[in-house]
Parts: structure tokens; sequence; C-alpha cells
């Protein structure tokens, strides 16, 4: 997992009741041998309310690579069509700590993304494999705060 290592700050997608998002990033210990993990130890811009992780209200980052990294099977020598092949999963977790209730021990909201990678394609189609992350990032990006709505009034 050498390639993957965020800039910190990084600079968080606008939204209601955030002005010029950023937050400070550093290392910790992962969950998993085929994970890296950060956590948020300081925030920038106008974020009210907003806490940096701690033991009970975690902030933290983490990117998944396969384990065990699926191959392109060998071609069927009679019919010559490739059987299915396996994916490659990689995922981005974002844990936060949020308040349920007043008074009540905080929860842990969970952002996730998940991309499946037919086993081959990021060599043989490589442009098309960056241009797919490129336009999720891209709407994920752009609809931030729509998302964000979302969630409180239940609608899309």
């Amino acid at each position: 997992m050498a390639g993957y290592s965020p800039a910190s700050p990084i600079t968080g997608a606008p939204g209601t009741g955030l002005t010029s998002p950023t937050y400070t990033l550093v290392v910790d210990a992962a969950p998993a041998q085929n994970a890296k993990q950060w956590y948020v130890s300081a925030l920038g811009g106008t974020q009210t309310g907003v806490v940096v992780s701690s033991v009970n209200m975690p902030f933290t980052i983490t990117v998944y690579k396969p384990a065990v990294f699926a191959r392109i099977p060998p071609v069927n020598p009679i019919t010559g069509v490739l059987p299915s092949a396996g994916k490659n999963v990689h995922a981005v977790i974002t844990r936060k700590g949020v308040v349920v209730l007043a008074g009540q021990t905080p929860r842990i909201a969970t952002y996730e993304t998940k991309v499946s990678l037919p086993a081959g394609c990021e060599s043989a189609d490589f442009p098309n494999v960056v241009a797919g992350l490129s336009a999720h990032i891209g709407s994920l990006w752009e609809q931030s705060n729509e998302w964000a709505d979302a969630y409180a009034s239940g609608a899309l």
C-alpha cells in the first residue's frame, strides 16, 4: 500500500456549517495488514461543533487493498472465451463518532466507498479505470452538501 498517502491537511468538501474545512491527518495503527489508517488530529476553517478524533469519538480514514489479488484466469482452450474473472476490491472507510442523543454514549457513523475492479482491467484499460474513479469522486464531491441534506430530510 505504498501508493496511498494523503497530504495533510486534506481539504474537505463544502457543506452546511462548514466553511473551508480542512482535516489534519496523523498516521494511525491500521486494523488489518492490507490497510493503512489515519486519524484527524486538528480541524481548520469553520466547523462549529465538530471534534477531532478521540477514544470516545473516533474520526479515522482507513484504506484497504485486496488481501489477495485476483488474477486473470486462462482463456478456455476450446471456446477461446475468457471465463469469469475475479474482482479486486479496494475500499476507503471513514469512521466518525457522533452523538445520537444528548447525554448518551457517542456512536460510530461509517462512510464507505468500495471499488470492485475486474482482474486485469488495471493494466489492460487503465484510462477507463481512472475515468470511472474520477467521475465517482467528482459526483460525491459535487453533491456533498446535497447528500448531507438528504440524510436529514430523508429525500433524494
